[in-house]
């Protein structure tokens, strides 16, 4: 037996590597891209055509994940993102084919109110300390509410309802078309350039800016950041800030692809999105992580979605297989220590 003298030997970089989260992000990809090189359903795998519909698929859960990434870094969840977008979906619906406002400025009063929401999420666990689960809890239940509420409990479509009771009908505006459709001779959808945008804001943030250290040292030891002058309460309100500014982003995007406000948006989306963040590798007790291993995670369940799709497979195998390999994936990233 060695005593506690003897030298503890690093492990050796080919096996640090392959340990590493990015590896075991990719892997997990490729096993899930294997599965539709090998069910590829009569050659649709194959298309072009499906890969660009699995992007634009994933494109509303993606935006939704770099907000999450950002919470997630810091030691943190948000679970009322779901609820935000349905209030920014039926927000802008209302903003836009009810109201007539102009575009832009209905897509900015949207993301300065979801940055709100964000805000007063950040606020509760920051200034009061109470946990990010109960507080995001408690604020996806009020904003599943306020979306009901401010909609009237229905669907705001191109359907507007006149003073004497009567429907009168009116065209998707210009806004919805163009944020719905593809550009490149219909090849990639906005959504999806969208999505890649978010993707570089986030990098950007994490990587780039001071803030985005501050993220990573209070997600891995609050108490040691706030004795480095780490500005601890400032960087949770920035944290659930964008990530509300984020949820708001993916409900426009959700609003224009479905062409109307739906107030039962983005049910459930938070547990996509954790899961999204979490497959690519981050962690969740915060502290190590980073926006592009989630964009592996967004990859990966995209397209288990899609093979399971295109094969035809029922929608209750098809939510038992994606939890089984979520939990496979999640385990065979497991980092051992």
């Amino acid at each position: 037996m060695p005593d506690d003298s003897t030298p503890i030997r690093p492990p050796h970089p080919v096996t640090a590597w392959l340990h590493s989260p990015f590896v075991r992000a990719m892997a997990a990809l490729l096993l899930v891209v294997a599965l539709g090189l090998i069910f590829n359903a009569n050659g649709a795998f194959f298309k072009w055509h499906t890969h660009r519909d699995m992007f634009r698929y994933v494109a509303v859960f993606g935006i939704l994940s770099c907000g999450m990434t950002l919470v997630i870094v810091t030691g943190g969840i948000d679970l009322s993102v779901g609820s935000m977008l349905g209030v920014a979906a039926v927000a802008f619906s209302l903003m836009v084919i009810h109201w007539g406002w102009p575009p832009w400025l209905a897509v900015c009063a949207v993301l300065a109110a979801g940055s709100l929401g964000g805000l007063a999420a950040g606020g509760l666990i920051a200034r009061f300390r109470v946990q990010p689960f109960i507080a995001t809890l408690a604020l996806m239940v009020l904003l599943r509410g306020l979306a009901k509420w401010i909609s009237g409990g229905r669907k705001i479509s191109t359907a507007v309802r006149q003073a004497d009771g009567a429907y009168r009908y009116v065209d998707v505006p210009a806004a919805f078309n163009f944020i719905s459709s593809k550009l490149f001779h219909d090849n990639v959808a906005v959504v999806t350039l969208i999505f890649l945008a978010c993707i570089v804001v986030c990098w950007v943030i994490l990587a780039r800016l001071r803030w985005g250290r501050y993220f990573y040292a209070v997600g891995g030891n609050e108490e040691a950041a706030r004795y480095a002058g780490v500005p601890v309460a400032a960087v949770k309100w920035l944290a659930y800030g964008l990530c509300g500014f984020f949820s708001a982003v993916a409900g426009i995007c959700q609003a224009a692809q479905e062409q109307q406000g739906d107030p039962e948006a983005g049910l459930s989306y938070e547990l996509t999105a954790i899961a999204m963040v979490v497959i690519g590798g981050t962690r969740l007790n915060g502290g190590a992580g980073g926006i592009g291993l989630t964009l592996l995670g967004v990859l990966t369940i995209g397209y288990l979605e899609k093979i399971l799709s295109i094969n035809a497979v029922g929608e209750a195998t098809r939510l038992m297989l994606t939890g089984l390999i979520i939990i496979g994936a999640v385990l065979f990233q497991r980092t051992r220590k």
